[in-house]
C-alpha cells in the first residue's frame, strides 16, 4: 500500500484518508489533563460516551449498530448462508441431570428429551460438514449461543472443525455464550426484534426442537414470515412430532379456518437428524 508524507497507510480497503481516524482521537481524548471541564460528561465524545449512547433518544442509533456491528462482521468472514437451529435450553446433555426441572415429572420428561440433544449435535454435524464443501462460506450453524439444544448445535459444528454463530441476549439471569460457540462470532444483543432479523437474513432452514416460549416465538414467527410470502419457502422443520402435536393442533386451525389448510404443508415433522438432512438436500437440489 501507498504511504503519504506522515507515513500512515491508507486505510486497509485502500481508500486514502487523510483525516485523522476517530480511533485516534479517542485515545488522545482520553490522555488530556484532568481538570473540571475535560471530567465534564459534557467533554466527552459522542460515540465514545456510554451514558449518551444509552438516552432514550437514542434508541434509533442502538438499533442501527446492533444490525450494522453483526452484518459487518458476518460479510467480512464471508458467511452467505445459515441453517438456524431453535430449541430448549433446558434440555440436557443425555446423562446429564435436568438443573431446570421443579419437580419430578419435569425432570423425568427434560431427561427422556435429552435425545434431541444428540439429534440436534448430529444435525449440526451433517449440516457442517456439507458446509466444509463452501469453505464454511454457506450453511453455517446458527442459534441462540445460550445452552440445551443450542448448545448441541455449536458442539456439533465444533465436532466437524466447523464455524459457528452463537446470538445471545442479554437476559435478567445469567445467560452466558456455551462453549463451543466461534468465540469471534459470539454476538449479544439488547434487542430481540434484531436479534431475530439476524438469524432470517442468511437463513437457508430452519430447524425447530423442543422448547419453552421462546422456542415457540421464534417458530412462529419463521412460520408468519413464509406464510404471508415476506421471506421464501425454505425448510421448515419440526423435530419430535408426538411434542408438537401435542402442544399444537394445526389441523384444528386448518379445520377453524383460521389458517388454509395448505399452511400445515410449511411444516415438515422429522424425528432424525438424517430425515431433516434429507429434506434440505431434496428441497434444494432442484434450485442449486
Amino acid at each position: 500500500m501507498a504511504k503519504g508524507k506522515n507515513g500512515k497507510l491508507r486505510r486497509k480497503d485502500g481508500v486514502w484518508a487523510p483525516l485523522k481516524s476517530s480511533e485516534i482521537d479517542r485515545h488522545r481524548a482520553l490522555a488530556v489533563p484532568k481538570t473540571p471541564q475535560t471530567l465534564s460528561p459534557s467533554y466527552r465524545l459522542a460515540y465514545a460516551d456510554d451514558d449518551f449512547l444509552c438516552r432514550e433518544e437514542l434508541r434509533p442509533i442502538r438499533l442501527q449498530l446492533e444490525l450494522l456491528k453483526v452484518e459487518m462482521m458476518l460479510t467480512e468472514r464471508g458467511i452467505k448462508s445459515t441453517v438456524v437451529m431453535f430449541g430448549g435450553a433446558r434440555i440436557p446433555a443425555p446423562g446429564q441431570s435436568a438443573w431446570a426441572a421443579r419437580n419430578d415429572i419435569q425432570r423425568a420428561n427434560l431427561e427422556a428429551a435429552s435425545v434431541y440433544y444428540d439429534e440436534a449435535r448430529k444435525f449440526a454435524r451433517l449440516c457442517s460438514k456439507y458446509s466444509a464443501g463452501s469453505d464454511f462460506h454457506e450453511y453455517v450453524i446458527v442459534t441462540g449461543g445460550g445452552p440445551g439444544v443450542m448448545e448441541a448445535g455449536n458442539r456439533g459444528a465444533a465436532d466437524e472443525g466447523a464455524p459457528s454463530i452463537g446470538l445471545n441476549i442479554v437476559l435478567p439471569h445469567e445467560q452466558a455464550p456455551n462453549a463451543y460457540v466461534t468465540p469471534e462470532l459470539s454476538f449479544n444483543f439488547h434487542y430481540f426484534a434484531i436479534r431475530k432479523m439476524h438469524f432470517m437474513v442468511r437463513a437457508k432452514a430452519i430447524a425447530v426442537f423442543p422448547g419453552g416460549f421462546g422456542t415457540l416465538d421464534e417458530f412462529f414467527e419463521c412460520l408468519t414470515l413464509i406464510q404471508t410470502g415476506r421471506m421464501e419457502k425454505m425448510p421448515l422443520i419440526l423435530f419430535g412430532e408426538k411434542f408438537w402435536r401435542s402442544i399444537v393442533n394445526f389441523d384444528a386451525l386448518a379445520e377453524f379456518g383460521t389458517i388454509a389448510p395448505d399452511d400445515v404443508k410449511l411444516i415438515s415433522f422429522v424425528d432424525t437428524a438424517d430425515a431433516a438432512w434429507k429434506i434440505i438436500q431434496e428441497f434444494y437440489e432442484h434450485q442449486e
